[in-house]
């Protein structure tokens, strides 16, 4: 199987009913985060996924500029846990980072990232625009990713 880059209404019930089952498997049953996954935010965004033999590895929702904040943003990042450390996740970001592009040319990308993976999102050119903070219980910094010109 191969990426998927499809809007709210192009996916399927399947597809979406897989998407927040591995949401709340991985952010509320793994991290033991209390938060409002259904945020009213899934209906105008871009839903980036990977799937293979009917199971989803990897999911990203991408909201455009001036959804959730004044630029597009990357939220709801997941690989499942047996994937992880597979490069998957850098793939993914890759993609939602040239995807971003192609849909909003121009705009700085921010996303609340969980703190432990600062140095990842680092690695793409993220820089942090806040200090550590707690969030859904969680230590979160604030990123920004301003793209080439």
């Amino acid at each position: 199987m191969s990426w998927k880059i499809q809007t709210y209404d192009e996916l399927t019930k399947e597809e979406l009913y897989k998407i927040i089952q591995l949401r709340v498997n991985v952010f509320i049953v793994e991290q033991q985060t209390c938060y409002e996954d259904l945020d009213d935010h899934d209906q105008n965004s871009i839903h980036l996924s990977y799937a293979k033999d009917g199971k989803l590895f990897a999911y990203t929702r991408l909201l455009p500029p001036g959804e959730k904040f004044e630029m597009a943003s990357l939220g709801r990042v997941i690989t499942s846990q047996e994937t992880r450390g597979t490069g998957l996740g850098r793939e993914m970001i890759q993609l939602a980072l040239d995807t971003i592009e192609k849909e909003w040319p121009g705009s700085e990308v921010f996303i609340q990232a969980q703190e432990y993976l600062k140095g990842f999102y680092g690695s793409f050119g993220f820089e942090p625009v806040s200090e550590p903070y707690m969030y859904d219980s969680l230590p979160h910094r604030d990123m920004l990713y301003k793209p080439k010109k």
